[in-house]
């Protein structure tokens, strides 16, 4: 637990951001911190996310192959199961029969959407999921890369990741 909290110490350290400020299509990778969901991303292909001007979000980009990205719809994901059994997330097993499902998870637009949002007392940009009790809160480390924190409804721990911007809007 104490990774955590100093990862969370740090993200709380950063400056906000604001939600215009995200439009584009971002590379994500996991920042370890003792989350269920660490390394699971990764090993299941994840690209990153995309947010788009009228401030709605491909919130789960995944590789199809190498030129291309397919937004998946986490909906159809069921949360609790994955964070109980998130150490087969990280299998080979897992991988493989992600990269076979991803075509019938496809989202069929755009699943969330950024708002402002308070968090630590602080006032910045977050995605807020349609269809899972999933927000995710930013603070810029500088302008190409946001650090986002990941909270569920109901659950105390949180998974961090960063994001790099790869195109302008």
């Amino acid at each position: 637990m104490r990774e955590q909290q100093t990862t969370l110490e740090a993200f709380r350290s950063l400056p906000p951001v604001e939600p215009r400020d995200l439009v584009g299509l971002w590379k994500g990778r996991g920042i370890p911190a003792g989350h269920p969901f660490d390394g699971v991303l990764e090993n299941l292909g994840w690209f990153g996310k995309r947010f788009t001007p009228d401030m709605r979000a491909d919130a789960l980009l995944f590789r199809s192959d190498e030129r291309r990205l397919v937004a998946v719809d986490p909906k159809w994901i069921p949360l609790r199961l994955a964070l109980r059994f998130h150490e087969l997330g990280r299998t080979p097993v897992a991988r493989n029969l992600f990269s076979y499902l991803q075509r019938r998870l496809r989202a069929r637009g755009p699943v969330a959407s950024l708002k402002t949002v308070v968090f630590g007392g602080v006032e910045s940009a977050a995605m807020v999921y349609d269809h899972q009790p999933i927000v995710d809160h930013f603070r810029r480390i500088d302008a190409h890369r946001v650090m986002g924190a990941m909270t569920i409804s109901g659950d105390q721990r949180i998974y961090f990741f960063e994001l790099e911007r790869i195109d302008e809007p």
